[in-house]
């Protein structure tokens, strides 16, 4: 296992969770497309399947897919990331940057899918929301606090996984593919419960990436990029993981 193995593999992982997960949005919100205003709880349903989609492409590296999680896991005193890869600063980076990047992939593809409809009119921040999250009631402080929270709880859930059945015992075969679906019910859980007032980035990668992109792509009347919000998704969830990871050690005995 190399170092540029666990970056491909993050990479094509984030990439496919930004295309099916950006993509479920612009289903519902963008103009004259055959999804529009199928509602939260299906959005919440296509973030849960990107992600257990882009876990099971990204097998290699563990799935991370968000550097919330390779933070948390760091934050919890783990040794190695998967067999053969320790935890330090150059396997850190290569996660980290391997998920920004293939979250900026994944919502060019998102953007390619649905061109034509980025083409059409449409309501200030609609083209945005498909790209990044933003708050029903801003305010910068209690929005943080929502991404801590929810962040908090995905990673928390993650690494208590760790100590159940196959992923405990490390039995050959165990659940197989199935193994990645207890991460796409605890996404579609979040989303339900707690991404009420932000949208539930829960994941650094999975906004800034896309944030980027919008800036850039040659979208017609796209509007700005709210740089003035972007810090949240980001801190917030930076923020949670990382709680969670050293409360694991406390809270979660081997």
């Amino acid at each position: 296992m190399t170092l540029g193995t666990i970056f491909l593999s993050e990479t094509v992982g984030t990439a496919i969770l930004l295309l099916l997960g950006a993509g479920v949005v612009a289903n519902n919100i963008l103009p004259k497309t055959k999804g529009f205003g199928t509602g939260a709880l299906h959005i919440n349903w296509g973030w849960g399947i990107a992600v257990f989609a882009g876990v099971l492409v990204s097998y290699k590296s563990g799935g991370h897919l968000n550097p919330a999680v390779t933070l948390g896991v760091v934050a919890s005193g783990a040794k190695e990331f998967v067999p053969g890869i320790a935890v330090d600063a150059a396997s850190i980076a290569t996660y980290i940057g391997a998920q920004f990047v293939g979250a900026f992939i994944g919502a060019t593809l998102a953007w390619l899918a649905y061109k034509t409809h980025f083409d059409q009119d449409a309501p200030d921040g609609v083209k945005l929301g498909v790209f990044s999250t933003g708050p029903e009631i801003r305010s910068y402080a209690w929005n943080t606090v929502t991404e801590i929270l929810g962040t908090f709880v995905l990673v928390f859930v993650v690494l208590a996984a760790g100590h159940w059945g196959d992923s405990a015992t490390k039995t050959p075969g165990g659940l197989g593919w199935l193994g990645a679906l207890g991460v796409a019910l605890l996404i579609v859980g979040i989303g339900a419960s707690l991404g009420g007032p932000t949208g539930y980035a829960i994941n650094p990668a999975r906004d800034l990436g896309p944030r980027i992109a919008h800036a850039v792509l040659p979208i017609p009347n796209k509007g700005g990029s709210d740089w003035s919000y972007s810090w949240v998704p980001v801190v917030g969830p930076i923020i949670g993981g990382v709680l969670a990871g050293l409360l694991a050690g406390f809270l979660l005995p081997a």
